[in-house]
């Protein structure tokens, strides 16, 4: 239905025209909350009432006589009728509908996706600490990441998928004393072990690993550990890349990759940091106040000036961050966008105001926010807070490994990520209509059992009479299948992978209540082709629905 969609936004704008130049942009439609209103709508009139001078239901119905008038109109609209102070709301022809299911079929994979836009964008996600096991926060924000990623590359962007390493300072160095410790033969609660160490089962496997001399590979590196328990940098070295071996696994096991690994330390090897700071000084946006560089920050809107560089010589921590989206806006991204936990909601401003005041034209509003809450986990009624292997709290591998990877990636993706969510074992691994993710699956395997029972040439439904689907579950599941580009589109605009979730559901939903009010495979071979049709669309939207969110598309279940 895009094409008819395009057709009457063609003939709309035209008519508007005439009535106003400059108008034209106005035509826009939307789709009616209540399928009662119509299948599209438009607020043109309101918006062009003022300045014509016009009462907007007048205006109104003005329109639609103009629009009956047009044969794009007397092709696909069976009705136009006004609404309220002047919406304009479309009833289509059933063959209108019907569009969509050979626009479905025709494009396939790419149905909803937009041809290339020739621009780039960086999105950084995940980038914990290499100190311990991602967490099931890091796995939220793995999810929400890659289905970002996925959205934008609907749309026509290109994506580069980055994880940033905070590889420097005192959380590494407590690293590696811990290790250090535990290769010592200490452990939690002895009087020798660290007040800031991390307590995990992990720690003491690095460290016997270390001791055994042992070598591990992570993304960028392999690391011989020496076996000295003296050499705090040697251990510190190993166990850095042990875990970051380790988090490998983690990102493996959800199926998310990264395009590359950017390193906290390289920033300041480099000399970016320093690089950095002398362009925001010979820039004149910083000042010296009580033995410390400091930012002019409220230039650039932020509630107070920050800190650069403290009285003792070193930087505060959104310095090397001021350096590092340099560095994006210097790889020639025209777009970068952040997934991060709540507690970097202060550091948005003071990043912002560094790239502006480095006066390199870095673009007003970069990088892209997208904060999000952390997660409960939750069996058997009781919040389940720790895991043995870290000690302190529940991994991301805990949680893939008591349910699965696909009902981990759609629950943590069904909700707001600015919203608390509580991520249920119980209900993740029911079988049945209240777990959102096996709903959807069903329904695609369902479809699937169908296609399978009929066994035919799949070519022969691009091209089946489709006249005949005419019912109102017919009619419903069809337009449910056309909201499908529109939706993606504004879900990749906010960065709201949960629209993808509501939508699925909601799809199938109007799937499984076809399913209930019509036979498929009946003796009539002219209606069974439509009907196959049309659950054939069917099962490639929810496939490339759940594509979108990493979430296999099972035939069988």
């Amino acid at each position: 239905m895009i094409a008819v969609k395009e057709e009457l936004l063609a003939g709309l704008s035209a008519e508007l025209e005439t009535r106003l130049a400059g108008s034209g942009v106005r035509a826009v439609f939307e789709t009616p909350k209540s399928a009662s209103h119509g299948d599209l709508a438009s607020n043109a009139a309101m918006q062009l009432a003022k300045p014509l001078k016009l009462n907007p239901r007048q205006l109104a119905e003005s329109l639609r006589e103009s629009l009956l008038a047009k044969p794009v109109y007397q092709r696909w609209v069976d009705a136009i009728e006004i609404a309220g102070p002047g919406f304009i709301n479309f009833r289509l022809r059933p063959e209108a509908r019907h569009q969509v299911v050979r626009e479905v079929l025709g494009a396939a994979e790419v149905y909803g996706c937009k041809s290339s836009l020739g621009r780039r964008v960086l999105v950084e996600f995940v980038s914990a600490n290499p100190t311990g096991p991602l967490h099931v926060g890091h796995g939220r924000q793995a999810a929400l990441g890659d289905a970002i990623c996925r959205l934008l590359q609907t749309q026509g962007w290109t994506v580069s998928r980055e994880f940033y390493y905070n590889d420097a300072g005192v959380q590494i160095q407590n690293l590696a004393l811990s290790t250090q410790a535990r290769a010592h033969g200490y452990k939690p609660g002895d009087t020798q072990w660290p007040e800031a160490a991390y307590n995990g089962d992990y720690i003491a496997d690095i460290a016997a690993d270390y001791l055994a001399r042992k070598t591990v590979h992570a993304d960028d590196r392999q690391v011989t550990a020496l076996g000295d328990p003296g050499n705090l940098e040697a251990i510190r070295e190993f166990a850095v890349a042990y875990l970051r071996h380790e988090q490998d696994l983690d990102l493996k096991a959800f199926e998310v990759h990264f395009d590359h690994f950017y390193l906290e330390s390289s920033l300041y090897s480099s000399g970016r940091v320093e690089q950095t700071v002398d362009r925001l000084k010979a820039a004149g946006k910083t000042y010296e106040s009580e033995g410390a560089l400091w930012l002019r920050s409220t230039d650039y809107g932020d509630d107070k000036d920050r800190v650069m560089r403290k009285s003792d010589g070193s930087y505060t921590y959104f310095v090397p961050d001021v350096a590092y989206h340099l560095a994006k806006w210097e790889r020639g991204f025209d777009r970068a966008v952040n997934i991060q936990g709540m507690d970097h909601h202060g550091t948005i401003a003071r990043v912002r105001a560094g790239l502006q005041a480095s006066g390199v034209g870095v673009a007003l509003g970069y990088p892209d926010y997208v904060l999000h809450t952390m997660v409960r986990v939750v069996r058997g009624g009781q919040e389940v807070k720790i895991s043995k292997r870290a000690g302190s709290y529940v991994t991301l591998r805990d949680l893939i490994d008591w349910t699965s990877k696909d009902a981990v990636r759609f629950f943590l993706l069904s909700r707001k990520p600015d919203t608390e969510y509580v991520f249920d074992i119980d209900l993740a691994l029911s079988k049945n209509n209240e777990n959102p993710v096996y709903y959807v699956q069903y329904a695609h395997a369902r479809i699937c059992s169908v296609l399978a029972s009929w066994g035919g040439d799949a070519s022969e439904l691009k091209v089946a009479d489709l006249s005949c689907l005419q019912s109102p579950a017919a009619q419903a599941l069809m337009l449910k299948l056309a909201d499908y580009p529109d939706m993606l589109m504004h879900a990749a605009q906010g960065f709201a992978p949960h629209d993808v979730t509501f939508y699925l559901r909601e799809l199938a939903a109007a799937y499984h209540s076809y399913y209930d009010a019509e036979r498929i495979l009946v003796d009539d071979v002219s209606v069974r082709q439509a009907r196959l049709a049309l659950v054939a669309a069917t099962r490639q939207v929810l496939h490339n629905g759940l594509s979108v969110l990493g979430v296999s598309a099972p035939s069988k279940m």
